[in-house]
């Protein structure tokens, strides 16, 4: 759950970005992030950075979304490019652990600035074993083929790209909207109304 804060930001965010289509486009994102890690044979959220860049803030945002939305799918694994010695638990997953994403991961690689090649390697196999890849970048063209999707930041300076990220993990454990066709199923296939 966003701190009252974050909050603050996000709403300012918004409201700022009003017409640009930011907001949407991280909705949409979002969206996708959520279908990811929700579908039926869905095995987990991986959040990774780069060697630079430890998204720890985001992974602390979709924990806090996903108690606060009942979605326990949006709580990543977060994967460290170095683990120090000591670290707790939640802290404790290196760079292997991306080699076991297979077909039902999910992958968010976080990245305001080039990935290294030996993590490119990293992706493009658990890409190749089946992983959804998700990226939220700054335009880096080594992810352009790579990622199943992914949210473009340009020149991602440090404050706007984080911000971005709270839209993202705020507009993740939102309710989706149902299409009025799906609403009308549902109406359709409800018991009768009985009435005296």
């Amino acid at each position: 759950m966003l701190s009252r804060m974050d909050a603050v930001r996000v709403s300012a965010l918004r409201q700022s970005l009003a017409g640009t289509g930011w907001t949407e486009r991280a909705g949409a994102f979002a969206t996708t992030l959520r279908g990811a890690v929700t579908r039926r044979s869905a095995t987990g959220l991986l959040l990774v950075g780069t060697p630079r860049y430890e998204p720890w803030h985001l992974a602390a945002h979709l924990s806090d979304e996903a108690a606060y939305g009942g979605l326990p799918e949006l709580a990543p694994t977060l994967l460290r490019h170095s683990v120090p010695a000591g670290a707790p638990g939640h802290l404790a997953y290196g760079l292997p652990r991306l080699a076991e994403a297979r077909a039902g991961a999910t992958v968010l690689l976080v990245a305001p600035g080039p990935a290294d090649a030996p993590l490119l390697e990293r992706l493009d196999d658990a890409r190749r074993a089946g992983a959804v890849l998700l990226a939220l970048d700054d335009g880096d063209p080594e992810l352009a083929d790579l990622a199943h999707e992914r949210l473009t930041v340009p020149g991602a300076a440090p404050e706007p790209f984080e911000l971005v990220q709270h839209l993202v993990s705020s507009a993740a454990s939102a309710a989706p909207r149902r299409s009025r066709l799906s609403r009308l199923a549902e109406r359709l296939t409800a018991p009768p109304v009985l009435r005296w």
